[in-house]
């Protein structure tokens, strides 16, 4: 006997959001557009001074390296101190809850009448979540803060550094192929197909529009290649 497709209304809903995405898509999206801009400028501003291939590639290597270091202590100090000030506000959270009970209730009552609930159904609201888990509750809609977006100091740090090094890996690949005299040119377009196609990729995980996020992430990256191969030619003009 075939099986009964059940009613349109008894099917679960589900429903994808990219919100939990936006802790590691924010690191790895800045740490590779920091690798690709940063080491594919550093090239070009290297080249643009007239140095030889081997100096290209010493300086792109230490780019990446210490680019890919600095991108992973920098995300991790930041994040854990996010991280830190979340513990301190849910341990104050936490001792109010149990000092002041009836306050914390009103307090959490309060905040769903202001976001449309009559007082009576806030109070009901407010006093049935305070029972399931108070702290939860206070620190989603009070603090702001949920399992979602929580501070993460190693996954930002991981995902920023590996971002970043894949990106640097990509203007230091055709440093090592193309031809020294038409290096700069090779380097810049190159560069600038990987920003757009990071453009394109960061707003489709994100479901930001494709057109806007690519525009500006091509133009920033042509915009520092384009100041630092002035300034290394003008250095190298005047060494």
């Amino acid at each position: 006997m075939a099986r009964r497709t059940p009613p349109l209304q008894n099917r679960p809903h589900v429903e994808p959001h990219l919100v939990h995405r936006v802790g590691w898509l924010r690191a790895a999206v800045l740490g590779a557009n920091d690798g690709i801009v940063s080491t594919a400028s550093l090239i070009v501003g290297i080249a643009a001074a007239a140095t030889s291939r081997e100096g290209i590639i010493v300086g792109g290597v230490a780019a990446l390296v210490a680019g890919a270091m600095s991108m992973a202590a920098g995300e991790y100090v930041s994040v854990s101190s996010q991280a830190d000030t979340e513990k301190a506000d849910l341990k104050r959270e936490r001792r109010e809850l149990e000092e002041q009970p009836s306050a914390e209730l009103h307090e959490l009552a309060n905040i769903y009448r202001k976001r449309g609930l009559d007082p009576e159904t806030a109070h009901a609201v407010a006093r049935q979540l305070t029972e399931h888990d108070a702290l939860a509750a206070h620190a989603r809609d009070e603090l702001g803060i949920s399992d979602m977006a929580r501070a993460r100091p190693v996954q930002a740090a991981l995902a920023s550094a590996a971002a970043f090094a894949t990106g640097a890996a990509l203007p230091l690949a055709v440093a090592l192929i193309a031809p020294l005299e038409s290096l700069i040119g090779w380097v810049a377009v190159a560069t600038l197909l990987a920003l757009a196609l990071l453009g394109v990729t960061s707003a489709r995980a994100g479901g930001a529009k494709i057109g806007i996020a690519t525009a500006r992430i091509v133009f920033w990256g042509a915009l520092a290649m384009a100041v630092t191969a002035g300034i290394g030619a003008l250095v190298g003009t005047a060494v």
